[in-house]
Order: C-alpha cells, then sequence, then structure tokens
C-alpha cells in the first residue's frame, strides 16, 4: 500500500470520527441550544443539475443519506479528501439539518473556501 493511499484512508478514517462525534454533540453547541458566534460559517449553492446526493463518508460508496436540490445554498462545516468524483477529490461535510458529505464537485463556494477537517 502506498504512503498516499495510507494517508487518505487515515484522513478519511480521522475524518469519520470527527462526524461522529458532531452527530453527538454538535459544532460547538452549548447545552442552552447557543453556539459559537466567533466560529466561520462557509457557504456553497448546489450546482448539480439533477440534485446532489448527500452521503454518510466521503466517498461515493457510502450510503446516500438524502438529495439536495439544484440551486440550494448549504452550510458547510469542513472540507476532507475523499473518492474523486469529476476533477476532484474534495468532500464537505455540510450540516443543514444532518451531517452528511457532498461532493465538492457540485458545490460551488460562496466567499472563502471552508477549512479542513
Amino acid at each position: 500500500m502506498s504512503l498516499r493511499t495510507t494517508a487518505t484512508r487515515l484522513g478519511i478514517a480521522a475524518a469519520g470520527a470527527a462526524l461522529t462525534a458532531l452527530t453527538v454533540t454538535g459544532p460547538a453547541a452549548a447545552l442552552d441550544g447557543t453556539t459559537d458566534s466567533k466560529a466561520p460559517v462557509y457557504k456553497g449553492r448546489v450546482t448539480a443539475k439533477s440534485g446532489l446526493l448527500l452521503r454518510s463518508a466521503p466517498n461515493r460508496g457510502s450510503r446516500v443519506i438524502r438529495t439536495v436540490p439544484h440551486g440550494k445554498v448549504v452550510t458547510i462545516y469542513c472540507k476532507t479528501r475523499g473518492s474523486r468524483v469529476g476533477n476532484s477529490n474534495l468532500w464537505y461535510l455540510l450540516t443543514d439539518g444532518t451531517w452528511a458529505w457532498g461532493s465538492a464537485n457540485y458545490i460551488a463556494n460562496i466567499g472563502r473556501a471552508p477549512r479542513w477537517c
């Protein structure tokens, strides 16, 4: 196994662990339901004509959780590397209702690019 493959697998595993932790606690969620106002907010617009499939992990073989329609603005928590879709191997962790992964190939950033997970 190459060093690059190992690093990619470790990155995906770490992102999966982060997703699990966030699913339980939410990002910077306080017990009273407030959030950290200093946390950066990243947005993107779905460009996939037939809608964007959101998945349980940053790869094309993972379970589809839901679909987001073309043109919808989504909130992005962070990005990581995963399986290649089109010209990109980047995936965004979206926070709109369900914590799920969407291919960055089909999300146009609005403003700054998201931080790394």
